[in-house]
């Protein structure tokens, strides 16, 4: 089989069955691991695929730039927004993560509700200038353009000064076996400093990003009180994580 044919094969079995496992197409195609690997280096290379150990995954969309973002998946955006929005009580404390989708929960929150709010956005802050009712917490470090949040030693260390009943986190990718994932490790880690500050954690997710991986892990399954997405209750993905112990999937839309 040409290298042509092999990738046009890979990426059919990516699209198919949501993975690639290399020793398997290796003894299908009478090949040896290390061609499959290269095969998976260079379709990673061009952005096609998330290599991880023994294979690949599909990559998430939503590694692209900020501005990028803002226009993919608005109305999944919106109805994960809606349903997260109405799990924020008053008078209690929310810390809201940065991105796309945070922003959309932002705007969701009613303009009267009485609450706090714990941010490392400075786009989410601003979404919030007109709710008279909420208090802001703009946690400061460095910026981080591509998802327009403060991260780094100094946000983290604000960060584990603060308490929330609630923090709902963004992640690009959500699988059932590479689990919660980012595109950049000090984010990454921004995210697991606000997660460890409320007594619970909510992952947003539009469908997009289900069955997808990026590089970076932000939390463990058994770490999150449950995802809020509006993926098709019935796709396979959805199906094999509401199998996971312990993970609830709140329907959005």
């Amino acid at each position: 089989m040409l290298a042509a044919e092999r990738r046009d094969h890979l990426l059919g079995l990516l699209a198919r069955n949501g993975k690639i496992v290399a020793k398997d197409v290796a003894a299908e195609l009478g090949i040896s691991e290390d061609s499959v690997r290269r095969d998976l280096r260079d379709l990673a290379a061009e952005g096609l695929c998330q290599r991880v150990y023994g294979g690949a995954l599909p990559v998430s969309p939503a590694v692209a730039d900020y501005q990028a973002r803002q226009t993919v998946a608005r109305d999944g955006k919106q109805k994960v927004a809606v349903a997260a929005a109405g799990l924020v009580r008053r008078d209690s404390a929310l810390i809201l993560d940065g991105g796309t989708t945070a922003l959309a929960v932002a705007r969701a929150l009613p303009k009267d509700l009485a609450c706090t709010v714990i941010t490392h956005s400075p786009t989410v802050a601003a979404a919030l200038l007109d709710h008279p009712q909420a208090e802001l917490y703009l946690l400061g470090g460095r910026v981080f353009k591509h998802s327009a949040v403060t991260c780094g030693a100094a946000a983290v260390e604000a960060a584990q000064n603060v308490s929330a009943d609630v923090c709902m986190l963004g992640v690009t990718g959500v699988h059932p076996e590479a689990g919660l994932t980012t595109g950049d490790a000090e984010e990454a880690a921004m995210k697991r400093a606000l997660s460890a500050r409320a007594a619970e954690t909510y992952i947003l997710a539009s469908r997009e990003k289900i069955g997808t991986a990026s590089r970076y892990r932000v939390l463990s399954w058994e770490n999150i009180t449950g995802l809020i997405t509006d993926a098709d209750p019935d796709d396979t993905v959805v199906e094999q994580l509401k199998g996971l112990e312990g993970v609830d999937i709140l329907a959005a839309g």
